[in-house]
């Protein structure tokens, strides 16, 4: 007998609703972007995100109903994003979960964010199965992942201040491309010299998993303020291609390192930074060079989505993990809390 899941994901400034079916299937995934709207203040506001949320959960809930071509009865269970993320968007998907598991009568499934990019791996891989290493790369997080199980994880590796995507976006708003940083930093460095500015990679010999990108971005701008006051032509795109080169070097390095120290064949991407067309080749061919399997989601599935939160939801459904009407939004939770 199939599982079938309404998931609804609003951790950030995605308001997202997905229909999936055995944790594999995916009946609709509807996304509305704020994008456009965060775009005039150079990063997301947790306050107006919020207000829209409220704004668009209703309908963008009802299109992957109608997109699916389910009705209520067909609905086993709720999995939502209950943490972590921005706790105003959180309390919105959460809010509109019970009051709809309460009015239909359907069990709830909290769900982790991270947990859910982790899972955007089993949509399209049918042959990738637990145990194996996951780099998590987005705005909010770089964590490197070792998947025991299904909903059983251990944290080998995380930054020690910003996350890569966090990175991306900071410096290219320091040249001026403006927000989301990721995707444009990614376009411009095709166009430029990732050898042509040398920037620090960062490595800590008492934690060979973890991350730091704040000495990077620092390089980044001192670079950029010293040719400014000497007068000296900024190539903007061997700036995004050697800044991006460095991050890829440290988070291919330590994601090869780890899979293979943990005795891990397969190795998976998930998050924002996924979609980094840079950084999947860097990981392809490292990975085939060494002889591990390499894996990551489509885009659509890459950034927040709800249907990677539908296929988590499903694996936890299935082993008896339900919530009730007393979850609550958790902006801090840590991966494999329940």
């Amino acid at each position: 007998m199939s599982t079938t899941l309404l998931a609804i994901e609003t951790s950030c400034d995605e308001t997202a609703a997905a229909v999936v079916v055995d944790g594999k299937e995916i009946k609709s995934n509807i996304i509305y972007s704020q994008i456009e709207l965060h775009k005039l203040y150079g990063g997301v506001v947790p306050e107006i995100a919020s207000r829209k949320h409220v704004e668009k959960i209703n309908q963008v809930i009802r299109a992957a109903i109608d997109e699916a071509e389910v009705t209520w009865e067909d609905i086993d269970g709720i999995a939502v994003t209950y943490g972590p993320g921005l706790v105003g968007p959180l309390l919105v998907g959460v809010s509109a979960a019970k009051t709809l598991a309460f009015a239909k009568g359907k069990p709830i499934i909290g769900v982790h964010h991270i947990e859910g990019h982790i899972a955007a791996n089993y949509i399209e891989n049918d042959e990738l199965k637990p145990p194996f290493m996951c780099m998590v790369a987005s705005g909010g997080h770089s964590h490197l992942v070792y998947v025991k199980d299904y909903g059983e994880f251990e944290i080998v590796g995380r930054t020690r201040d910003d996350a890569a995507g966090e990175a991306f976006d900071k410096v290219a708003r320091a040249i001026g491309l403006g927000y989301p940083g990721g995707p444009k930093i990614d376009n411009l460095a095709k166009e430029g010299d990732a050898k042509a500015i040398y920037f620090p990679r960062a490595f800590m010999e008492d934690a060979p998993y973890d991350f730091s990108f704040s000495g990077l971005k620092s390089a980044v701008l001192n670079y950029l303020n010293s040719c400014e006051m000497k007068g000296i032509e900024i190539n903007e795109a061997d700036v995004a291609a050697s800044f991006q080169q460095a991050v890829i070097d440290v988070l291919t390095d330590n994601s090869v390192r780890a899979a293979k120290d943990y005795g891990c064949a397969k190795l998976a991407l998930a998050g924002g930074v996924a979609s980094n067309s840079s950084l999947r080749q860097s990981l392809i061919d490292r990975c085939k060079a060494e002889g591990i399997e390499f894996y990551y989601p489509s885009s659509v599935y890459c950034t927040d989505n709800a249907a990677m939160i539908g296929v988590a939801g499903y694996y936890e459904f299935i082993k008896g993990a339900k919530h009730d009407l007393n979850l609550n939004a958790v902006p801090n939770l840590k991966i494999g809390e329940r």
